[in-house]
């Protein structure tokens, strides 16, 4: 799995965060600890990785526009939750993560999504595809229900998802 490039034709398509019921991605991060907050329009995202309209991280802020797509800011909150505390603390544009904890970054997001008024796994999936994500298998959904095995087993192992799936809504601690 990487998520190194965009497929542009595509990436105008996903959904932004702009398009979820007000305070809805606040109330599904904010039993982690994770605070967010909103970048005026036209103005540089701090924290991100990628540039653009895309979300940022620093520290436990997660920065996005109203045109960051929702992918965008799971997967960055994906980041914080999935780092140890130590690392949490310093997170800076860049989660340092390696690929095992990435395929758990992916797996929690998807999970996110489900959770999330106004968005869902299926919708957060074809916007993985359009922004341009690869997997092994094609497409996200394929990896997710075909190949995705150690991203539940690394989630399970940190305490992130229980044995039936579930976020548990806590960070990861070590």
């Amino acid at each position: 799995m990487d998520t190194a490039g965009q497929a542009l034709d595509d990436a105008s398509n996903v959904v932004p965060v702009c398009a979820l019921p007000n305070g809805a991605l606040e109330a599904l991060l904010a039993g982690y600890g994770l605070r967010i907050a909103h970048v005026a329009e036209g103005t540089p995202i701090p924290g991100s990785y990628w540039g653009g309209r895309e979300a940022g991280l620093i520290g436990d802020v997660l920065y996005l526009r109203a045109d960051t797509p929702v992918h965008s800011a799971l997967h960055e909150a994906g980041h914080w939750i999935c780092a140890d505390s130590t690392r949490r603390a310093r997170l800076h544009t860049d989660a340092h993560s390696d690929e095992l904890e990435e395929r758990g970054v992916c797996y929690l997001q998807a999970l996110l999504a489900e959770r999330l008024p106004g968005y869902s796994r299926a919708r957060l999936f074809a916007d993985m595809d359009a922004w341009g994500y690869h997997f092994a298998l094609g497409r996200a959904d394929a990896w997710f229900a075909h190949d995705a095995e150690d991203a539940r087993t690394w989630l399970r192992r940190h305490g992130l998802i229980d044995a039936a799936d579930r976020p548990t809504g806590r960070p990861r601690i070590a």
